[in-house]
């Protein structure tokens, strides 16, 4: 079976990837936080669904608003009207998601476990963890534990803490420009820390070992700084990327990426490693941009352009007045061309580049 399976971004939410990871089918992962990635991710997963004939959409540790679930009862529908054998198949735990619960029998809502566990026995009950990890059953005792906060579980709770803080310090990746590299480390790390719970003092050495667990994800021979590994490690995914991230401004060839963050390390690195290209700018979801240069541009001229900013030739910055939040790169890098048609056709201070 195909599976593609939306879910939330903290511990539980992940958690419940893990699980599916060990199933028998072939499963696409998404991952969403509440708000308007919810629709945008589902959204997605109806466009691929397009090339479908048969599959399964999962939801997991999130619960969808009436009007979600109304939409996304309707496209399943719409589906298999055409032929298709769409099921839907919700499972989560959180209280909001009464009214949806209550209409629509693919909705599973029980409050009493998490998602990460009602996730597990919905696997076992259907069959597909028959290869189950040794490690598996304890961890989702342990998710269970700190996701409901049942502190009488002290060590489980103890060691639930520890991983809800591995998920969200784990953000050396970009989560919408490398949604697949981000939920692929993450649930590399949580495997990993899936086969010390029963260590003794199992939460303290965790607690030590998730620097060296990071290095170990992003060392490829020689060893180096995190942020020495991560930025080869992102240079090398923007590389295989530049042709649907390049960006050209009054003849300048400049490379665009989304919520990435740390551009002075990273766009350094960019740079030097592709030295065709005379910037990279780095927007955030609230608009702010980022640019750096290597003596090629002076984009404290663009930054001006653009959006009013400034700063210094090699490294400048603004932010760019009426930026949508996107949850897609293409919908962004629209924006962004769009706002370059408009600043091209109107004189400014940088000249065009000169061939």
């Amino acid at each position: 079976m195909t599976i593609y399976h939306l879910s939330h971004i903290d511990l539980d939410g992940y958690s419940c990837q893990l699980v599916m990871q060990h199933t028998p089918h072939t499963m696409h992962f998404y991952n969403a936080n509440y708000g308007e990635e919810v629709p945008e991710r589902l959204r997605q997963i109806v466009e691929a669904l397009e090339h479908e004939r048969e599959a399964m959409i999962l939801v997991t540790d999130l619960n969808l608003t009436p009007d979600e679930s109304r939409w996304l009862d309707g496209e399943v529908k719409r589906f298999n009207e055409t032929g298709k054998k769409i099921t839907l198949q919700l499972l989560d735990h959180h209280g909001s998601g009464k009214e949806s619960a209550a209409r629509y029998g693919w909705y599973l809502l029980d409050t009493d476990r998490s998602a990460t566990k009602i996730t597990y026995e919905f696997a076992k009950e259907q069959g597909w963890l028959q290869e189950e990890p040794a490690w598996m059953e304890a961890y989702v005792a342990v998710v269970n534990a700190v996701d409901l906060w049942l502190q009488h579980e002290a060590e489980n709770f103890e060691y639930g803490k520890v991983l809800m803080r591995l998920v969200s310090e784990t953000r050396e990746l970009g989560r919408t420009l490398f949604a697949e590299q981000d939920r692929a480390y993450k649930l590399s790390l949580l495997t990993e820390a899936a086969a010390m719970i029963d260590l003794p003092d199992a939460p303290i050495v965790l607690d030590e070992k998730i620097h060296l667990m990071k290095k170990g994800f992003f060392r490829e021979e020689e060893n180096n700084t995190l942020d020495n590994l991560v930025t080869k490690y992102i240079v090398s995914l923007m590389g295989a990327k530049r042709k649907e991230m390049t960006i050209y401004y009054k003849g300048y060839r400049g490379f665009l990426s989304y919520a990435v963050g740390n551009t002075s390390i990273i766009g350094n690195g960019f740079l030097v490693t592709y030295p065709e290209y005379d910037f990279i700018v780095d927007i955030s979801p609230r608009g702010t941009m980022s640019l750096r240069a290597n003596n090629q541009v002076d984009v404290s001229l663009i930054a001006k352009e653009w959006a009013g900013g400034g700063g210094h030739p090699n490294a400048s910055g603004g932010r760019i007045q009426g930026f949508k939040e996107q949850f897609r790169y293409d919908k962004v890098k629209a924006q962004i061309e769009s706002l370059i048609a408009k600043r091209e056709s109107v004189s400014g201070k940088l000249p065009q580049k000169s061939e």
